[in-house]
């Protein structure tokens, strides 16, 4: 494996605004894959309040060359102020699955 992929995890406030950024970023190459959990609930600090919601949840298949653009991608489509954008090593998988995941990102 050559390129470094990577797992982006980005949460969403509604199955909506996730289906949105999931397609938007397969269309662009940015993702070769991204999977939508719906329902999810998540309970964080805010500015000093404790929130609980129901969210969605992106599982956003990438290189890790494509990060920056990834980001700012969904800086620009998530409504959020602080959209999250955690990223895992894909260290292995099926050699078939990660040349597959290779050939359908962005140069």
């Amino acid at each position: 494996m050559t390129e470094k992929y990577i797992l982006v995890l980005c949460t969403c406030p509604e199955d909506v605004v996730a289906s949105r950024i999931g397609t938007t970023l397969v269309e662009e190459h940015l993702a070769s894959c991204v999977n939508r959990l719906s329902r999810m609930v998540s309970t964080y600090w805010w500015k000093g309040k404790l929130h609980t919601d129901t969210e969605a949840l992106l599982m956003i298949k990438t290189s890790e060359r494509l990060l920056p653009r990834l980001s700012k991608r969904i800086e620009e489509l998530h409504p959020a102020e602080l959209p999250e954008v955690i990223t895992l090593p894909i260290t292995g998988g099926s050699e078939r699955y990660l040349e597959w995941l290779g050939q359908n990102l962005a140069p």
